[in-house]
């Protein structure tokens, strides 16, 4: 079994939270997206402190997917660098992650 990975990027919209999702879904290069907001992220920018309401996107998929899924997040995200970052998953429910594991889909795979 390949090893899942969540991935995470954030967007000042909910509806670009939304077809970042659908993007990655519909190529199934995730098997799910959560949406959670508005949260309040604070960061450093061009120099200086900014502050914006953004929506977090947590994408469950494999790591061999993360290529083809930071191309696709990057085709539809609005921002110029957007996050784009991955976590291993250290354990799991087997069937969530045999789940998981049957709902991405690489392009050799299809």
């Amino acid at each position: 079994m390949a090893d899942a990975i969540q991935v995470m990027t954030t967007t000042a919209a909910r509806a670009d939270a939304e077809r970042i999702a659908r993007a990655v879904l519909e190529a199934r290069l995730a098997a799910c997206v959560q949406i959670i907001g508005p949260l309040t992220s604070l960061y450093w920018w061009q120099g200086g402190i900014e502050q914006a309401e953004e929506w977090l996107c947590l994408i469950k998929t494999r790591a061999d997917a993360f290529a083809d899924l930071e191309r696709a997040v990057r085709s539809v995200h609005p921002y110029e660098v957007p996050e784009i970052i991955a976590l291993p998953v250290a354990a799991g429910s087997a069937g969530y992650l045999a789940w998981l594991n049957g709902e991405v889909r690489l392009r050799a795979e299809k």
